[in-house]
């Protein structure tokens, strides 16, 4: 497999949303404006160049949009191999190029989120396991911050306190949510359209800036939904599990 690192120079020809390609749809362009806003901080995209789900996006800790407190470690926003990728040693493959990249800037180590059981949007547990890494902190809805040190006596992160004990003083539904993955850019407006149909109270929280994402009242700012006060997950919601959820 071959892999290309996307910048800002090759952004706009190169296909990085995912299952979309078209540069007008929402969830690119809204992607894509992000990217180009954090490779200046160190952000990097690797990807296979084939087209599908097989890239790792990754951040110094301190530029990353989530409540932690991890600073001198390489924080992995997103690490997807899926469809036919899978099986081939490609996650392999993009993490190994994270750790000697993160290496050689002279990081403490790696860290990322994921739950003791698998969730979807985050990484798989058992990989992380099987690669050395191991559990820093968990918050109170059960997402858990991995990490993999490079020294054995590295400070071990953690996640803030508002990241620990997720809760917001909205009633109703609320979504707190970020352009770091594109899909919400799609997704919140349906739901929020159906809340709005079935008089269900909704708030849709945009968080534009790293201050807001690292202070935000919850482990992952990519997509939190909460209902009435607690968190419910992480899973972005089509219109069907949408209308599930608050048939419930």
């Amino acid at each position: 497999m071959e892999y290309i690192r996307v910048t800002k120079d090759n952004l706009e020809k190169e296909h990085i949303c995912c299952a979309i390609s078209n540069n007008a749809d929402i969830q690119v362009s809204s992607k894509k404006a992000w990217l180009a806003e954090r490779f200046d901080e160190g952000l990097v995209f690797l990807k296979s160049t084939e087209r599908g789900k097989c890239f790792i996006e990754y951040i110094p800790a301190e530029y990353a949009w989530i409540p932690v407190q991890a600073e001198g470690y390489m924080y992995i926003d997103c690490l997807w191999v899926s469809g036919s990728f899978k099986g081939h040693g490609y996650s392999n493959d993009l993490l190994s190029a994270c750790i000697k990249d993160s290496r050689q800037q002279g990081k403490k180590g790696l860290c990322i989120l994921s739950s003791a059981k698998k969730r979807g949007f985050l990484a798989d547990p058992k990989f992380l396991k099987y690669k050395g890494f191991s559990v820093a902190d968990e918050s109170d809805c059960g997402i858990q911050l991995w990490y993999l040190p490079f020294g054995q006596d590295e400070t071990v992160p953690q996640f803030k306190e508002c990241a620990r004990h997720p809760h917001t003083d909205f009633k109703g539904i609320a979504v707190y949510y970020t352009n770091q993955c594109p899909f919400p850019a799609k997704y919140v407006p349906v739901i929020e359209k159906i809340a709005n149909e079935r008089g269900v109270e909704f708030h849709a929280v945009h968080i534009a800036d790293r201050e807001t994402a690292q202070n935000a009242p919850s482990p992952v700012t990519n997509y939190a939904l909460f209902q009435d006060g607690e968190f419910i997950t992480n899973e972005i919601q089509s219109d069907k599990k949408f209308l599930k959820l608050i048939n419930q």
